[in-house]
């Protein structure tokens, strides 16, 4: 089984937990199932970590963006934050990073501000258009405002990490183009959502992930994850499909190098 984990987060405090990234990546990643991994950042601090972790190791790749909660502590203005992404991405090549991301809005703390995180979010779909790349996009209980966005920038294309839409929306995302992704959420009993989903989605537009140190699967709920157990969520999805987990390892592992063009 070759399996391809398409959004972590290895510059993760909690991995400390575990020993470390470089020790779970070492006994618990390569070497193993995983072939591919993408670490995703979320701010000008930890798009560098990504940067620097993914060049240890021939197989990870990374995502460098804004998170919308991290954009909470920056200028209104993102505009510096933007030039900073664009000194990464003009070496993208060498820094191995493959999409902008994670971007998105998040509704789910108090005291957000959906326009600050809006300014934000557009400002790297835009950069995304001028540089036609992927984008990896957070979307937490902003599923409509989400929508609005990507149908602004349609020459833009990427992944809605761990999904929590409807099915209805990911069928209008197919059309436009966009990938699905599942983490191990897929695996929760209570995810029916999910499994409605996974059901629907044609095959050639799902990926899955781990969301890496959070989101373990069943049974390691609540623990720390890692990519080495993104197996359960491919074998929960080749339960929903009636497929074997290793055709779909083949089809996500095959999905995601097309999405970020690896």
């Amino acid at each position: 089984m070759k399996l391809f984990d398409s959004h972590a987060h290895y510059f993760d405090s909690r991995l400390e937990g575990l020993g470390g990234a470089d020790k779970v990546l070492a006994d618990e990643v390569f070497g193993g199932e995983v072939a591919r991994v993408i670490n995703v950042g979320t701010s000008g601090k930890t798009n560098l970590l990504c940067i620097e972790q993914a060049k240890k190791y021939d197989e990870m790749y990374a995502a460098v963006g804004i998170h919308p909660e991290d954009a909470r502590e920056l200028p209104d203005d993102p505009a510096e934050e933007i030039l900073q992404l664009h000194s990464f991405l003009d070496n993208k090549k060498e820094n191995k990073i493959v999409a902008i991301g994670e971007i998105g809005f998040d509704y789910h703390y108090e005291g957000y501000d959906k326009e600050k995180q809006a300014r934000y979010f557009e400002a790297q779909m835009k950069l995304a258009r001028e540089l036609s790349m992927p984008v990896v996009i957070h979307d937490r209980e902003a599923h409509g405002d989400c929508f609005e966005m990507i149908l602004k920038y349609p020459e833009v294309t990427g992944v809605f990490h761990s999904y929590s839409g409807s099915s209805e929306m990911a069928a209008e995302l197919v059309k436009r183009g966009w990938y699905i992704s599942f983490s191990g959420v897929l695996t929760f009993k209570n995810a029916r959502k999910a499994v409605e989903v996974a059901q629907s989605v044609p095959l050639d537009r799902v990926l899955i992930e781990t969301d890496t140190p959070y989101l373990a699967p069943h049974p390691y709920r609540g623990q720390i994850n890692h990519s080495g157990l993104v197996r359960y969520t491919a074998e929960k999805l080749a339960e929903i499909r009636g497929l074997s987990a290793d055709e779909i390892a083949d089809i996500t592992f095959y999905n995601a190098s097309r999405l970020f063009r690896i």
